[in-house]
């Protein structure tokens, strides 16, 4: 069995010119995340932990007791390594500024969504954390700004995601492929379980909230259709399966082929999904495992972020499924223009 800190060491012999500090980074999301896990697991036994905050966050989404408990967490151990400079958060209106001796000579910033889908946590259904990671733009020993934040996807040094579930799964990339570690509680340590993890170019899931399908584009709606669809030369028609919480569906997906939407509606026209700590870091594992990840137009990691909480439409997956799901925005979007 080979532990995650076994793995990242290993990593690092790999490539002599790296220094350990993103080895450091990803340890302390590493240890935040047990620290999450643990209160996650005592959810339905802790009144203090389930359960609405009363205030809602930039977003305009109500806080849940975890979103902060977690957030405060992975911002204290991100802190605390002194390999980050500052870090930008969904629950966090401007990004925070890490502006001790160490932090200020730090390399790296992180963006984080510190609990993905909280608002499952009532009902004891899978949630996650989602992380990104870029080298700073502004020079070493000063204050960051704004423009290290607002870098495109194909910036970014490292992403992944933890998934809290019947297992607690650790998955990240650092541009040379995707791993999965599962945790072991008897052990306390996360043990490499999902080495180099593919998409299937293809698959046979969906996943979308189709209970919003009256505020859909046309094109969506049509690829729905598509997908529902009797047609054995493609498997048709396809499963819809959706959660509810990004990180675990496109996990489902990751592991069995399937693509995930999250479009433009009616009342969300810029999408719903922030780019920088949700789409961006998904879009690189989604790449890194030979998939694909587009606003339904462009490459999401091309796209030149205009602010901290920007939202875009989000389609990933299987490659072939969202090749075949743009074609049918394109055509769409043809018939409109015409």
């Amino acid at each position: 069995m080979t532990t995650l800190g076994e793995f990242i060491v290993q990593q690092q012999h790999a490539f002599p010119h790296a220094t350990g500090e993103l080895s450091s980074l990803i340890s302390a999301i590493r240890l935040a995340a047990k620290i999450v896990n643990r209160e996650i697991n005592r959810a339905g036994l802790s009144p203090d932990i389930i359960g609405a905050v009363g205030v809602e966050n930039v977003q305009g989404e109500v806080q849940q007791k975890l979103d902060v408990f977690a957030n405060d967490k992975f911002k204290a151990a991100l802190e605390a390594r002194g390999e980050v400079c500052g870090l930008a958060s969904e629950e966090e209106e401007d990004f925070v500024v890490f502006d001790g001796e160490r932090g200020k000579n730090a390399s790296y910033v992180v963006l984080i969504d510190p609990l993905d889908g909280s608002s499952n946590i009532d009902v004891n259904v899978s949630v996650g954390t989602i992380f990104s990671i870029y080298r700073r733009i502004t020079p070493v020993g000063e204050p960051v700004s704004g423009k290290d934040f607002l870098q495109p996807g194909c910036n970014q040094v490292a992403a992944g995601y933890v998934i809290y579930g019947s297992s607690t799964m650790l998955v990240y990339t650092t541009g040379v492929g995707v791993n999965g570690f599962t945790y072991d509680p008897t052990l306390g340590a996360f043990a490499l379980s999902h080495p180099n993890m593919r998409l299937p170019d293809n698959g046979t899931i969906y996943s979308i909230n189709e209970g919003n399908y009256i505020k859909f584009p046309a094109g969506v709606k049509q690829y729905i259709k598509y997908c529902q669809e009797r047609d054995e030369a493609t498997n048709r028609p396809y499963t819809s399966r959706y959660i509810g919480s990004l990180v675990s569906d496109f996990h489902r997906n990751l592991l069995k082929g399937g693509i995930y939407i999250y479009p433009t509606t009616e009342s969300a026209p810029d999408g719903k999904l922030r780019l920088l700590y949700e789409c961006n870091p998904i879009a690189f594992l989604a790449e890194q495992a030979g998939g694909i990840a587009s606003d339904g137009r462009q490459r999401i990691l091309d796209i030149e972020p205009t602010s901290l909480h920007q939202r875009v439409p989000f389609f990933a997956g299987s490659r072939l499924m969202v090749e075949q799901a743009q074609q049918f925005l394109n055509q769409s979007a043809e018939v409109v223009a015409s």
